[in-house]
């Protein structure tokens, strides 16, 4: 076996690998980008390089440096994560000759799936279902529009070395094609270092499925069932789970066969997904095999109870699979949710900055946390957002799904913002819970974005509100050294104001909480809850809830499953001279095009004295990697530009001021 690996790669998944290398005797190697050197995966690694600074492609993109830090280690095999050069041939084929093990499948098989307009073609060729499509490399927008009104629209244009969603966009008529196919190969050109694009037959409302199959190179391989990614946003899964809720055993032996048939077709050797996507009939095909391990790879590894990343490294030094397919056992369910840096609120945009409070659920045999970071870490503008991969199971989808619920209530999260609200009111969508899902699921349910979870959470905010404001209240009566005329007595009716809703309440203390009636309907909330911290554990009549807390002035500031807002709790002589007090109204920024994020501006389409359009393209900016283009709301005429391409933007920032 080997003594000692490098993890060519960084954040949650480099310190997964590590634990299992921990596990297995081997010492490990980090590299990291001088943004990253403090780092958990560096702090986790028995030793460290630094291999250049923050930007992708003078770092973790950087081949001849990741060889290099070998070199210096000593190391004898590299697993490359995913992403960055996970599956970049030329990076397997420097390591080859360096002498130095990767742990992944050949450049061959690298090469043949990594491009997927041949890999179209072997998958054919091997008798797998492909999507109708044009299967050459398009050579401008105008092409683009040729071939999109023969296969008709809708179609996706895709970057052939592409993944992540990054270098994909949907085009439903001749305008979006031609902007998509300008946008596709930027963003393919600056992610992946290949700007080729191809175009396919858009297929509405899909299912998105994928099998994992492991092979040896010793001619044996496995699957170990399905995973359903489904719920995506811009082409970017955010839940998996394992198995599929939508397959019968009918469909699911026959996409495993084709799987591995396609494995089979280009001797693959160690783990891999084949992707398909799946109709509203069970008709499936082909999108794409990736050659490299799968961020979602842990709900796989939850219902089979195997370790991927071990079985990586065993095949890549040589041994046999230790399991056929008869040994393969699937049971039980589990659901993964990413957790992303990045504001629901404002469209999902990326959020930078420190996390001054992590506070992460407790891992058990039934929760699981890949993370990369830690209370104090920071998230960089120079790499993707994700926080960490919330895991759980059960007997169950149910079980896999109420304990998710939880684990996500308990996951505190301050400094950026966050997407666990949206994760959490995901949970509890109908839909969900039924898994009538699809890839159109969040833009269907959302189309005018996330503005919090139902508000059916907020009764049971209030009367958690008015029970913690009563420990507080309380704990006051207590307090020593007060005059006697100043001593305290808490008072039972209260007024809880948030946002434009004002509740009368009746609080009085019962053994282990509080009794609150309003309207004549009576909570219970029982918990044990101590002042100052951010959570509250307890019950709410028969309900068990996990409270976040944070205070914001006198208010405080509550969320569950997905629902929060700042409850005011007051006397009702309070409640009555705020009602008169007035609102303060914010600065008039309607003449300014501010930045909607954190990032690099890369163009400005607009000069002073423009006359503009509503619609109009006006500028695009770059962040983690995806290209966003600013459109004007309104018609109007430039007055000032006030930022210029090259600048980094904070949130929030005046970009073009109009008169």
């Amino acid at each position: 076996m080997f003594r000692k690996i490098l993890i060519a790669n960084r954040g949650e998944i480099a310190c997964r690998i590590i634990k299992t290398a921990r596990r297995m005797g081997i010492k490990t190697v980090a590299v990291s980008s001088s943004a990253d050197s403090r780092a958990l995966h560096v702090e986790m690694a028995d030793e460290a390089v630094c291999i250049g600074p923050p930007p992708s492609k003078e770092s973790y993109l950087k081949a001849s440096a990741i060889v290099q830090a070998c070199k210096e280690s000593g190391a004898q095999a590299v697993h490359p994560g995913y992403g960055f050069l996970s599956e970049n041939a030329v990076f397997v084929d420097a390591l080859a000759e360096a002498g130095i093990t990767f742990i992944g499948p050949s450049r061959q098989a690298i090469t043949a799936m990594g491009d997927k307009i041949t890999s179209k073609k072997l998958a054919e060729n091997a008798g797998v279902n492909t999507i109708p499509g044009h299967p050459e490399v398009l050579l401008n927008a105008e092409q683009a529009i040729d071939v999109a009104a023969r296969i008709g629209y809708p179609v996706m244009l895709k970057a052939s070395a592409g993944g992540g969603g990054k270098g994909m966009r949907i085009a439903w008529n001749e305008s979006e094609c031609r902007d998509g196919f300008d946008r596709a190969t930027n963003e393919a050109q600056s992610s992946f270092g290949d700007e080729r694009v191809f175009i396919e037959k858009f297929i509405d409302r899909p299912r998105h499925i994928e099998i994992q199959v492991l092979a040896d190179a010793h001619g044996n391989a496995v699957h170990l069932g399905e995973r359903e990614c489904s719920i995506q946003r811009r082409h970017q899964k955010v839940i998996e789970e394992a198995p599929s809720p939508f397959l019968d055993e009918q469909n699911r032996e026959a996409m495993a066969q084709q799987a591995l048939a396609l494995a089979r077709a280009v001797n693959y050797r160690s783990a891999g997904t084949v992707e398909f996507i799946v109709d509203e009939d069970h008709g499936f095909y082909f999108l794409e095999m990736n050659t490299r391990l799968q961020v979602e790879h842990p709900v796989t590894e939850m219902i089979s109870g195997l370790d991927l990343v071990e079985l990586m490294i065993r095949v890549a030094n040589g041994e046999e699979l230790p399991i056929s397919q008869s040994d393969v056992e699937l049971s039980g369910w589990s659901i993964e949710a990413r957790v992303y840096a990045e504001d629901p609120l404002r469209q999902f945009l990326p959020s930078t900055g420190r996390l001054f409070r992590y506070l992460p659920p407790v891992e058990s045999k039934f929760v699981r946390l890949d993370t990369g970071v830690y209370e104090g870490a920071e998230i960089s503008v120079h790499y993707d957002p994700l926080v960490g991969k919330l895991v759980t199971s059960g007997s169950t989808r149910e079980q896999a799904r109420e304990r998710m619920c939880v684990a996500l209530d308990e996951f505190y999260i301050r400094g950026v913002s966050h997407n666990i609200g949206f994760l959490a009111a995901l949970m509890r969508h109908p839909r969900f819970v039924e898994g009538s899902l699809s890839t159109d699921f969040i833009s269907e349910e959302y189309p005018d974005g996330f503005h919090g979870g139902t508000s059916g959470e907020a009764m049971l905010l209030v009367v958690v509100a008015a029970s913690l404001h009563m420990r507080v209240e309380k704990r006051a009566t207590l307090m020593n050294q007060q005059l006697t005329t100043q001593t305290r007595t808490p008072r039972k009716n209260w007024v809880v104001w948030t946002g434009p809703q004002i509740y009368a309440l009746e609080v009085t203390p019962i053994y282990g909480g509080h009794r609150v009636v309003h309207a004549g309907l009576d909570y219970e909330v029982y918990g044990d809850w101590e002042i100052g911290s951010p959570r509250f554990y307890g019950r709410v009549n028969d309900e068990g809830v996990c409270v976040q807390i944070e205070k914001s002035g006198l208010a405080y500031r509550l969320s569950y499953g997905g629902y929060g807002g700042e409850f005011l709790v007051l006397t009702p002589r309070a409640a009555e001279l705020k009602s008169l007090m007035p609102v303060k109204a914010p600065a008039d920024m309607s003449k300014f095009l501010l930045s909607p994020m954190p990032g690099l501006l890369v163009n400005v389409a607009v000069d002073v004295s423009d006359e503009v359009k509503a619609g109009q393209q006006l500028a695009v900016i770059e962040a983690m990697k995806m290209e966003n283009v600013l459109l004007a709301e309104h018609d109007g005429k430039v007055a000032a530009l006030i930022a210029s391409p090259g600048d980094t933007l904070a949130v929030d920032q005046p970009i073009i001021q109009f008169e």
